[in-house]
């Protein structure tokens, strides 16, 4: 069982990771996700999870405490885990790094937010910081999403193996082609479009052509 672990302010903003494919995942026993509420880690009566930066500036930054006892409260012994801060200066995540988490047990995800983290968080407690993209995001809640997604579906059994080969990243191609469903012709403003004939002609070999001349490169993130 591949376990998830994700620390955030906002335990409510995680209602994805319990539909479809994940759904089921869980359901069978392929994977484990749990949300942890920061706040619940930290001390005193107010359960203060950020402060202002030393230094000055705007804004709060997530205080380092809360984030340490709830990694040691929650990592596992005798397991091989992995602790990755989400954060907007941390290294592009990619399918190359999806397939690595495949070898840990627990993958612990700290989500950042407002101003960012305390350093320390960083240097100390996380093993990499990890960006899904080159753009500025709320918080770290999203990203951490994004990677539960794309490591749970590499997880043996719960994607299709035949689907599996066929998804974007996964030959090294990048390469994606055009797919059609029913039905075979439709009116669209007022013309009719349809399906391209070789789709419909059961001929594998000549789909597997046209397949791979209207196939488009992909921009990894």
């Amino acid at each position: 069982m591949k376990r998830f672990d994700i620390l955030t302010i906002f335990p409510d903003a995680f209602s994805y990771l319990s539909q479809s494919i994940l759904f089921n995942a869980q359901k069978k026993g392929l994977v484990k996700i749990n949300i942890h509420n920061i706040r619940d880690y930290s001390k005193g009566k107010r359960k203060k999870v950020d402060d202002k930066p030393y230094g000055g500036g705007a804004g709060m930054v997530l205080k380092v405490e809360p984030i340490q006892n709830a990694v040691k409260k929650i990592k596992l012994k005798n397991k091989k885990s992995r602790v990755i801060l989400l954060s907007a200066k941390g290294k592009i995540y990619n399918q190359k790094k999806a397939k690595s988490f495949l070898k840990y047990d627990q993958i612990i995800l700290i989500c950042g937010r407002y101003e960012g983290v305390d350093e320390r968080v960083a240097k100390y407690i996380a093993d990499e910081e990890l960006s899904i993209g080159e753009y500025v995001l709320s918080g770290g809640e999203l990203p951490a999403m994004v990677v539960v997604d794309s490591v749970s579906r590499l997880v043996p059994g719960v994607i299709n193996k035949e689907s599996l080969k066929e998804e974007s990243f996964s030959s090294g191609n990048n390469l994606e082609y055009p797919q059609y469903t029913k039905p075979e012709t439709l009116e669209i403003e007022g013309k009719i479009r349809k399906v391209p004939k070789v789709l419909l002609s059961g001929n594998h070999k000549e789909i597997k052509k046209w397949r791979e001349k209207h196939s488009k490169k992909l921009t990894k993130f």
